[in-house]
């Protein structure tokens, strides 16, 4: 267990004497200093590796250093030597996501691929308990749905096809890793809830997409070869979903002292309150101000909530 202490208001509140601070200081410089060694180590490895793709630049020289690198962090992960700790996580990371990015762009993004690639960063997340992985995986997941993201010049992108199939499917693995996350030891626990909190992300991206332009179902008309007419789910049956969705996630939250939990929900709530009011109401002087105004007292209430949450855990 991780914990962090401000150790000079400590010792100004009484709580802790100057020597036992010092002693407390002593420890930690010797983590710090291993955090240092591990940090330049991995640089280092992952410029090499950096270096040697750029000597020969082909797919499966990306294949053989992404391998390379995550077969080192596991080696590292499996002597669970406490000191190399941050170094095998750079290695697995670094070399997962070589490997799968060799695999995607070898296939050119088939959705084979993406199975693949969602498996072996699961499977690396779990083996190197690793939660960037974890994440990674729930992410691929998505990509398979079609999900993507984009940047341009000054303009971020975010599409998302299938947003009813999103919503479901992302809430079922939410809920299943949550479950599992109360009955794992204590290191599985931690990826179980990566995964839950990254689904949830991705529920909210299908709900946003949703309300903005609706879904036609295109994948279910797909495989079910339907010759029926276009069903087409309305823009706003996702907004009052996604509504009525993040307020009961906020209710529960509160009552199960969640705080990530509801700083997600409040944090997606401005986002859902901004869309639809510009989207319904346009862009005008009164509007802008109307929904900055409404803004800073949700902000205010979740300060509040916040603070209440960090004076009643003291």
């Amino acid at each position: 267990m991780k914990i962090t202490l401000d150790l000079s208001k400590l010792v100004q509140q009484g709580k802790l004497t100057p020597a036992e601070a010092d002693r407390l200081k002593g420890l930690a410089a010797h983590d710090t200093g291993a955090l240092g060694i591990n940090i330049l180590v991995g640089f280092g490895v992952v410029a090499v590796a950096a270096g040697l793709g750029a000597l020969v630049p082909n797919i499966a020289t990306a294949f053989v250093i992404g391998a390379a690198l995550f077969a080192l962090g596991l080696g590292l992960t499996l002597t669970r030597a406490q000191q190399w700790w941050l170094l095998a996580q750079i290695c697995t990371v670094a070399g997962a996501l070589i490997f799968c990015g060799a695999l995607l762009t070898y296939y050119v993004g088939a959705l084979h691929a993406l199975l693949i690639v969602t498996a072996l960063l699961a499977v690396g997340g779990i083996v190197a308990r690793s939660g960037l992985l974890i994440a990674a995986s729930v992410i691929a997941l998505g990509a398979c749905l079609g999900a993507k993201a984009g940047y341009w010049h000054a303009t971020y992108a975010l599409a998302i096809y299938e947003p009813l199939m999103t919503v479901v499917l992302f809430s079922a693995l939410a809920l299943a890793t949550f479950w599992l996350s109360h009955r794992l030891p204590a290191d599985y626990e931690r990826l179980a809830l990566m995964a839950s909190r990254t689904s949830v992300l991705m529920v909210n991206f299908g709900f946003w997409i949703g309300s903005l332009w609706g879904d036609r179902l295109l994948l279910l008309r797909g495989l079910t070869r339907a010759d029926r007419p276009e069903v087409v789910i309305p823009d706003w049956a996702f907004g009052v979903g996604w509504a009525v969705a993040l307020i009961a996630i906020g209710v529960w939250g509160v009552r199960a002292n969640r705080r990530w939990v509801v700083n997600v929900a409040a944090v997606f709530g401005a986002i859902h309150f901004y869309a639809q009011w510009f989207e319904r109401l346009g862009a005008d002087p009164l509007t802008v101000l109307l929904a900055g105004l409404i803004t800073l007292g949700c902000a205010l209430a979740l300060w509040r909530f916040n603070r209440a949450m960090a004076d009643g855990s003291n």
